[in-house]
């Protein structure tokens, strides 16, 4: 229908022109008056973005190459998508890709150099969520969302990360042999309280028996 124009649910529709203030219509449609105003559409589908800063150095000074994967989007409620539309408008979503990303290598990059290898190493859902937390205020400030943020692969030039992996495998045997011989001293000690009791048992029937056939 001429005037009318309409977008899908995760399309927003922002008017403008005519005097009035911008409206956004989230999932629906709206008439836009020819020649006066002009209608322009920001996606709000799920973007999917590789992070990846190489060779960074940590808190310890060893290099790591970190790939994290974010899933970002426009976030929703009007505030957002309006904060989102003065930002983006008129932008290709591969420059808002570029943006949003740009934004979350730096923020991993600044991470990365205030933890030490183990750290990132030993726990990185703890390093992904750090990075997502400091970089959730720049997204929101430009009316997107961190969705999900994940570390992908860590690597390292000098054989780090392997010989932390060695270590922690000798840690893991180390602990199971403590562990199996620990538990068979506490099957030794058992089984000689076990057979004290015995010995002490037989020793006070036995005494029993000769007291009773002394008195006979």
């Amino acid at each position: 229908m001429p005037g009318f124009r309409t977008v899908g649910p995760n399309q927003a529709i922002i008017r403008s022109g005519g005097g009035d203030q911008p409206k956004i219509v989230v999932g629906g449609r709206t008439f836009v008056m020819p020649f006066l105003q002009r209608a322009q559409i920001l996606s709000l589908e799920v973007m999917t973005l590789t992070v990846n800063t190489a060779r960074v150095y940590t808190k310890a000074g060893v290099a790591l190459s970190v790939d994290g994967v974010a899933q970002v989007k426009v976030a929703r409620g009007e505030e957002a998508i309006r904060t989102a539309a003065q930002q983006f408008l008129g932008k290709t979503p591969q420059l808002i890709a570029d943006i949003a990303l740009q934004t979350l290598e730096g923020h991993q990059r600044a991470m990365l150099g205030t933890m030490t290898v183990e750290d990132i190493y030993q726990d990185r859902d703890a390093f992904a969520t750090q990075v997502r937390e400091v970089a959730s205020t720049d997204m929101a400030n430009m009316g997107m969302e961190i969705v999900s943020f994940t570390i992908r692969d860590i690597q390292d030039e000098h054989g780090y990360l392997e010989a932390l992996g060695v270590r922690r495998t000798s840690e893991v045997k180390r602990d199971a042999s403590i562990g199996q011989a620990e538990a068979d001293r506490d099957a030794t000690i058992r089984s000689a309280q076990a057979q004290q009791a015995s010995e002490a048992a037989k020793y006070t029937a036995d005494t029993a028996v000769a007291e009773s056939e002394r008195d006979f």
